[in-house]
């Protein structure tokens, strides 16, 4: 897939404000810190298309960015991010969930997990949350660059090991790199591959 268009739609925290789930979606969230947004200005060929920032915990919406006039990207706040307040915590983290759970169009979740770092509890109990709620993801892991290729390889498969103690089937997987290009266009034919695929959910309007 080239990506030929990719505007910037909406920020929200309300699920009842989102664009119609008429298009397939794809959302992305990992750790605080994790390189989402420069994973997500990589795989669009923009720069500043999401914001990065030097503080963890920054992006505290739903950002919806329209691919190709074809798909969304949505950018998921960061999990374990630090500095704010436990019950505003809570009403993102029930906020989050809920679009998860009941978004019609969401096609798969990707979970990015940093390659440099051994298996984190709050990674694999995102993942078995998403396991137990029956939702599609796929692991991406990013900042590949930033060690050697064995390196990386043992982390993945000591993280895929953790994830099969809960998972008949550990879920596919992708190694990336803002930096470097790597994994580009895995990740984008995979999108590819779903889209073909989608039709257009029945869905209760607001």
């Amino acid at each position: 897939m080239i990506v030929k268009s990719a505007e910037f739609i909406c920020s929200n925290t309300q699920i009842s404000k989102l664009p119609p789930p008429v298009k397939p979606e794809y959302a992305f969230i990992g750790r605080s810190n994790v390189g989402k947004s420069s994973l997500i200005n990589m795989l669009t060929g923009k720069k500043g298309l999401a914001k990065t920032s030097q503080t963890p915990g920054k992006t505290q919406l739903i950002n919806h960015f329209l691919i190709n006039d074809n798909w969304y990207l949505v950018d998921l706040p960061g999990y374990g991010y630090a500095r704010i307040s436990k019950s505003k915590k809570e009403d993102w983290n029930k906020f989050l969930r809920t679009y998860l759970d009941k978004r019609e169009s969401l096609q798969c979740v990707m979970v990015l997990v940093d390659s440099r770092l051994e298996p984190q509890k709050i990674d694999l109990e995102f993942c078995n949350w998403l396991g137990e709620h029956g939702l599609p993801f796929v692991l991406i892991f990013t900042k590949a660059d930033k060690q050697s290729s064995i390196k990386t390889d043992q982390n993945v498969a000591k993280f895929r090991k953790a994830l099969s103690v809960n998972f008949e089937e550990v879920p596919q997987h992708f190694i990336t790199s803002s930096e470097n290009q790597i994994g580009k266009d895995e990740v984008l034919g995979f999108v590819d591959q779903i889209n073909q695929n989608f039709e257009i959910p029945e869905y209760k309007q607001f």
